[in-house]
Protein backbone atom coordinates (compact mmCIF):
# COMPACT_ATOMS: atom_id res chain seq x y z
CA UNK A 1 0.00 0.00 0.00
CA UNK A 2 1.52 3.37 -0.92
CA UNK A 3 2.34 5.74 1.88
CA UNK A 4 0.06 8.76 2.06
CA UNK A 5 1.67 12.07 2.81
CA UNK A 6 2.53 12.44 6.46
CA UNK A 7 1.72 15.36 8.71
CA UNK A 8 4.35 16.11 11.35
CA UNK A 9 3.28 17.82 14.54
CA UNK A 10 5.48 19.27 17.25
CA UNK A 11 3.88 17.26 20.02
CA UNK A 12 3.15 18.01 23.67
CA UNK A 13 3.16 14.30 24.60
CA UNK A 14 -0.34 14.29 26.06
CA UNK A 15 -2.41 12.41 23.45
CA UNK A 16 -3.19 8.79 24.39
CA UNK A 17 -1.91 7.46 21.03
CA UNK A 18 1.46 9.17 21.55
CA UNK A 19 1.74 7.97 25.14
CA UNK A 20 0.97 4.41 23.99
CA UNK A 21 3.56 4.36 21.17
CA UNK A 22 6.20 5.56 23.63
CA UNK A 23 5.16 2.88 26.15
CA UNK A 24 5.48 0.24 23.40
CA UNK A 25 8.90 1.64 22.50
CA UNK A 26 10.16 1.26 26.07
CA UNK A 27 8.61 -2.21 26.41
CA UNK A 28 10.47 -3.37 23.30
CA UNK A 29 13.75 -1.83 24.40
CA UNK A 30 13.62 -3.57 27.79
CA UNK A 31 12.52 -6.86 26.18
CA UNK A 32 15.58 -7.10 23.93
CA UNK A 33 18.32 -5.10 25.68
CA UNK A 34 19.81 -5.49 29.18
CA UNK A 35 18.33 -2.76 31.40
CA UNK A 36 21.70 -1.10 32.02
CA UNK A 37 22.07 -0.62 28.25
CA UNK A 38 18.62 0.86 27.56
CA UNK A 39 18.92 4.55 26.73
CA UNK A 40 15.33 5.14 25.58
CA UNK A 41 13.63 7.98 27.42
CA UNK A 42 10.34 7.73 29.27
CA UNK A 43 7.58 10.32 28.95
CA UNK A 44 8.86 12.52 31.78
CA UNK A 45 12.42 12.53 30.41
CA UNK A 46 11.12 13.63 27.00
CA UNK A 47 9.30 16.63 28.53
CA UNK A 48 12.35 18.83 28.96
CA UNK A 49 13.14 22.11 27.16
CA UNK A 50 16.12 20.72 25.22
CA UNK A 51 13.99 18.01 23.55
CA UNK A 52 11.59 18.64 20.68
CA UNK A 53 9.27 15.70 19.95
CA UNK A 54 7.35 15.19 16.70
CA UNK A 55 4.50 12.82 16.02
CA UNK A 56 3.85 11.66 12.44
CA UNK A 57 0.25 11.24 11.28
CA UNK A 58 -1.36 9.69 8.23
CA UNK A 59 -4.82 11.24 8.22
CA UNK A 60 -5.95 10.60 11.82
CA UNK A 61 -3.63 7.65 12.49
CA UNK A 62 -0.40 8.01 14.45
CA UNK A 63 2.20 6.18 12.35
CA UNK A 64 5.47 7.24 13.95
CA UNK A 65 7.44 9.62 16.11
CA UNK A 66 10.87 10.91 16.88
CA UNK A 67 12.67 13.53 18.92
CA UNK A 68 15.73 15.73 18.78
CA UNK A 69 17.67 16.62 21.88
CA UNK A 70 19.84 19.71 21.65
CA UNK A 71 23.30 18.91 22.97
CA UNK A 72 24.63 22.42 22.36
CA UNK A 73 27.17 23.76 19.88
CA UNK A 74 25.04 22.64 16.92
CA UNK A 75 24.86 18.98 17.95
CA UNK A 76 21.53 17.15 18.15
CA UNK A 77 20.81 13.66 19.40
CA UNK A 78 18.10 11.59 17.78
CA UNK A 79 15.80 10.03 20.41
CA UNK A 80 12.59 7.98 20.51
CA UNK A 81 12.41 7.00 16.83
CA UNK A 82 9.45 4.65 16.48
CA UNK A 83 7.13 3.43 13.75
CA UNK A 84 3.71 2.11 14.73
CA UNK A 85 3.52 -1.67 14.18
CA UNK A 86 0.69 -1.35 11.64
CA UNK A 87 2.71 1.12 9.55
CA UNK A 88 6.03 -0.74 9.33
CA UNK A 89 7.56 -1.41 5.94
CA UNK A 90 5.91 1.60 4.32
CA UNK A 91 8.68 4.20 4.61
CA UNK A 92 7.49 5.90 7.79
CA UNK A 93 10.86 5.58 9.55
CA UNK A 94 12.66 7.12 6.58
CA UNK A 95 10.18 10.00 6.48
CA UNK A 96 10.49 10.62 10.24
CA UNK A 97 14.29 10.45 10.09
CA UNK A 98 14.45 12.91 7.19
CA UNK A 99 12.05 15.26 8.98
CA UNK A 100 14.26 15.24 12.08
CA UNK A 101 17.40 15.83 10.03
CA UNK A 102 15.73 18.80 8.33
CA UNK A 103 14.65 20.18 11.70
CA UNK A 104 18.22 19.98 13.00
CA UNK A 105 19.56 21.55 9.80
CA UNK A 106 16.99 24.39 9.90
CA UNK A 107 18.12 25.24 13.44
CA UNK A 108 21.74 25.54 12.36
CA UNK A 109 22.73 22.06 13.44
CA UNK A 110 26.14 20.75 12.47
CA UNK A 111 25.67 17.09 13.44
CA UNK A 112 22.99 14.59 14.35
CA UNK A 113 24.19 11.85 16.71
CA UNK A 114 22.46 8.73 17.96
CA UNK A 115 22.80 5.53 19.93
CA UNK A 116 21.05 2.31 19.01
CA UNK A 117 21.32 -1.32 19.94
CA UNK A 118 23.56 -4.05 18.56
CA UNK A 119 21.03 -6.89 18.88
CA UNK A 120 19.39 -8.35 15.74
CA UNK A 121 16.17 -6.52 16.69
CA UNK A 122 17.90 -3.22 15.86
CA UNK A 123 19.25 -4.28 12.45
CA UNK A 124 16.51 -2.44 10.53
CA UNK A 125 17.34 0.74 12.46
CA UNK A 126 21.06 0.38 11.77
CA UNK A 127 20.33 -0.12 8.06
CA UNK A 128 18.07 2.94 8.06
CA UNK A 129 20.73 5.15 9.60
CA UNK A 130 23.56 3.86 7.39
CA UNK A 131 21.35 4.18 4.32
CA UNK A 132 20.72 7.83 5.14
CA UNK A 133 24.37 8.81 5.45
CA UNK A 134 25.07 8.14 9.12
CA UNK A 135 28.46 6.63 9.94
CA UNK A 136 29.57 4.75 13.03
CA UNK A 137 31.49 6.71 15.63
CA UNK A 138 32.73 6.35 19.21
CA UNK A 139 30.41 7.08 22.16
CA UNK A 140 29.51 10.73 22.70
CA UNK A 141 28.30 12.80 25.63
CA UNK A 142 27.78 10.64 28.72
CA UNK A 143 27.64 7.37 26.78
CA UNK A 144 30.39 4.80 27.34
CA UNK A 145 31.58 1.83 25.32
CA UNK A 146 28.98 -0.89 25.67
CA UNK A 147 28.71 -4.14 23.68
CA UNK A 148 24.95 -3.52 23.45
CA UNK A 149 25.28 -0.04 21.89
CA UNK A 150 26.47 1.34 18.59
CA UNK A 151 26.79 5.06 17.90
CA UNK A 152 26.24 6.99 14.68
CA UNK A 153 26.73 10.52 13.41
CA UNK A 154 25.61 12.52 10.40
CA UNK A 155 27.38 15.75 9.51
CA UNK A 156 24.98 18.40 8.29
Amino acid sequence: MPLLSLRFELDDLTRPEVVRILEEHLEDMYAVTPAESVHALDLAALKVPEIAFWSAWEDTELVGCGALKSLGEGDYELKSMRTAAAARGRGVATAVLRHLIEQARSQGGRRVLLETGTEAFYEPARRLYAGNGFTERPPFGSYVLDPNSVFFELSL
